[in-house]
C-alpha cells in the first residue's frame, strides 16, 4: 500500500511540475493585444466583416492562429474544426499561408470548413506579437482571457473554455 501511495505522489509531483513548466512557457510566449483590437474590423476569406468585439459578445471565442506549413497544426486543426462544429465559436487566423485562393484550396483539400481571417504577410501576429503557430486565445467581451501555445487537446482547450464561460461571461 505505501508503494502505491508513493507512486500516486510521485505521479501527481510530475503532473504539478509540469504544469508549471508549461504555465511559464505560456507566460513567457503570450501574444500582447494590441490597442483596440477588440473593434479592429476583420476580413474573413469567405467575404464576412467581423469584430473580436461583436464576435465575442454572448460567449468567449476562441482566436486559431495556425499556419498550412506548421506541423503541430496539422493535429490541432481538426480539433478546431470538432469544436467549431460542436458550437463553439471559433475565428482562425491562417498564418503566412499564402494568399486568399492558396488557404482556401489548402481548407478544401483537408476537409476543413471553418472562418478564416487570412494574415498572408503576418502583420497581424506581428501586432499581436505571436511568435509560435499555433497560438490559441480565449476572448471575452472583447477582452483576452486566455492563452497558450503550441500542441492542445481538445478536452484542454474545451476545459479552458469552460472556466472563461464560468468566470469571465
Amino acid at each position: 500500500m505505501a508503494k502505491y501511495r508513493r507512486v500516486l505522489r510521485d505521479m501527481l509531483l510530475m503532473v504539478a511540475l509540469l504544469i508549471g513548466v508549461f504555465s511559464v512557457a505560456d507566460f513567457f510566449r503570450a501574444p500582447q493585444a494590441p490597442e483596440g483590437f477588440a473593434d479592429q474590423i476583420l476580413h474573413t476569406i469567405d467575404g464576412k466583416d467581423v469584430t473580436l468585439a461583436e464576435l465575442s459578445a454572448k460567449k468567449p471565442l476562441l482566436v486559431y492562429f495556425w499556419a498550412s506549413w506548421c506541423a503541430i497544426c496539422r493535429h490541432t486543426t481538426p480539433t478546431v474544426l470538432d469544436l467549431s462544429d460542436d458550437g463553439v465559436n471559433v475565428l482562425t487566423v491562417a498564418l503566412r499561408s499564402g494568399d486568399d485562393i492558396s488557404v482556401v484550396r489548402y481548407l478544401r483539400g483537408k476537409h476543413l470548413t471553418m472562418p478564416v481571417v487570412n494574415d498572408p504577410r503576418g502583420e497581424m501576429a506581428a501586432r499581436w506579437d505571436v511568435s509560435v503557430t499555433p497560438t490559441w486565445m480565449i476572448i471575452s467581451k472583447g477582452k483576452v482571457i486566455q492563452s497558450t501555445t503550441g500542441w492542445s487537446s481538445s478536452w484542454g482547450i474545451q476545459l479552458r473554455l469552460w472556466w472563461v464561460k464560468k468566470w469571465y461571461s
